[in-house]
């Protein structure tokens, strides 16, 4: 089957675009593990360093009255292990209160600091555009990590003169070559990944934020059926299973500096 043109218009081959470290970042304890794991256990399967970075303790998330007083160490807990599942050891968190995130200056300097820290080659964050088909999608903790992100990514991470303390400390200015985005509207999505062999480990590190899904059965289902959609529009053979991206080329062999 031929894939559709959205399929088509990727900027990334992963037949010759090197992968070798990535960092992840959203807002919440578990958003990750919707938007990416499967994604990300095919990376750490491959061999790839993945670091996450949780900008929220995700201090409002809860069904549970009676866990009030210990949600951010149980979420904390949950996200330990859901990352241990997909391979991932490494997390980081900014602390920002949970429904409170913004874009600020002090939030982006965070972000700076990690990426110029880790030097990846994807940046993974979640998508500061607004989802109209599943407003659920776009919490408004979930649009400004996209928006931080995406502001730190270019110019600040690139740009020697800003954050001038983060230089000051060692960390250089860092060209990432590409940002990845989830959780957006589904017409910027231009890139497939097939997950197929990874389902089951993405299903267990959702399973693990139990706090979280009142519903685990509905839960399981949605995600399913949602990485089952995937594939159809990417062209891929029935009864495979994908995750969904906007992927933008940051820097590459065009670029120019300063546009």
């Amino acid at each position: 089957m031929t894939p559709p043109a959205a399929a088509a218009q990727s900027p990334f081959n992963p037949a010759t675009d090197r992968v070798g470290r990535v960092l992840c970042f959203a807002a919440h304890p578990d958003d990750i593990d919707f938007g990416a794991a499967g994604t990300i256990a095919a990376w750490t399967a491959a061999g790839v360093q993945v670091s996450y970075c949780i900008m929220t303790d995700g201090d409002a998330g809860g069904f549970d009255p009676a866990h009030r007083a210990e949600i951010i160490s149980l979420r904390a807990a949950e996200q330990r292990r859901a990352a241990e599942m997909v391979g991932v050891t490494d997390i980081y968190y900014l602390h920002e209160r949970d429904g409170y995130l913004e874009p600020t200056h002090e939030v982006m300097k965070g972000v700076v600091k990690l990426i110029r820290e880790i030097r990846p080659d994807v940046v993974l964050a979640m998508h500061p555009e607004r989802n109209w088909n599943r407003l659920q999608k776009s919490h408004p903790d979930h649009l400004a990590v996209g928006e931080a992100v995406t502001r730190a990514v270019y110019p600040a991470v690139e740009n020697p003169f800003a954050y001038p303390e983060l230089a000051a400390a060692g960390l250089e200015a860092y060209k990432l070559p590409w940002l990845w985005l989830y959780a957006g509207p589904e017409e910027r999505e231009n890139h497939f990944v097939d997950v197929t062999d990874h389902v089951p480990a993405k299903l267990d590190a959702i399973h693990v934020h139990v706090s979280q899904h009142p519903d685990v059965k509905a839960m399981e289902a949605a995600v399913r059926s949602g990485m089952t959609v995937n594939a159809r529009r990417a062209g891929m053979a029935e009864g495979r299973s994908a995750e969904a991206f906007h992927v933008v080329a940051v820097n590459g062999p065009a670029t120019i500096a300063g546009f």
